[in-house]
Parts: C-alpha cells; sequence; structure tokens
C-alpha cells in the first residue's frame, strides 16, 4: 500500500510540473511625440496603458533614477527597440498648428509573466 501511495504522489508532482502556463498574450503600448513651445526638442510620453495617477509619478527613469530623456523621436524608438517592442503603425494628429506623432508597438509576454 505504502509504494502504491508513494507513486501516486510522485505523478502527481510530476503532473503539476508539466502543467505550467506557457500561453503568451501580446501588449500594446504608445509612444507620443509632442513638439515643445519655442524649440526643436519634442517630448516623448510613453503610455503602457496604466492607470494615470496625480499623486505618483509615473515617468520613465533610468537605473540611477534620473528621469529618461530622449535626444530625438528615433532615440524613443530605437529605445522602444531594444525593449524588444515591435512597431506597428505611425499616424499624426493635427491641432490647430500643432501636430503631434503617435507610434504604436506590441509585444508577447507569457501569461504568467503579467
Amino acid at each position: 500500500m505504502k509504494k502504491v501511495f508513494v507513486m501516486v504522489c510522485q505523478f502527481a508532482t510530476l503532473s503539476l510540473f508539466a502543467q505550467t502556463n506557457s500561453t503568451k498574450i501580446e501588449q500594446y503600448c504608445q509612444v507620443t511625440a509632442t513638439p515643445r513651445l519655442l524649440s526643436n526638442k519634442v517630448t516623448i510620453d510613453i503610455d503602457y496603458g496604466e492607470e494615470k495617477s496625480f499623486w505618483i509619478d509615473m515617468r520613465l527613469r533610468e537605473v540611477d533614477g534620473k528621469l529618461k530623456k530622449f535626444n530625438t523621436v528615433i532615440d524613443a524608438l530605437n529605445f522602444m527597440g531594444r525593449q524588444g517592442w515591435i512597431f506597428i503603425n505611425a499616424y499624426p494628429v493635427t491641432n490647430g498648428s500643432t501636430t503631434v506623432y503617435h507610434y504604436g508597438f506590441r509585444k508577447q509576454f507569457s501569461k504568467a509573466a503579467l
């Protein structure tokens, strides 16, 4: 009887390891480039879809805690590529004399990682 119990326990343990969830899901983000007033530079905003809060600073930061600054739009797009995001589409939105460019990205994550 002990042998049967031990074998059942071993089988149950092995089957638990075999059922890891390796399902992949796609996540999307948007990079927005807004021109700065009286400057040739742009402000880059990356929207990962998280909830925005007035009380919490959700801006992108370097490893040392400083704000992440991009030199150009291409610098921001290259940053996203290094992070594994895949470019989908870009489109401009014009409001008066200001044109804001939007860049869509996607990335696959394992369901267990989220």
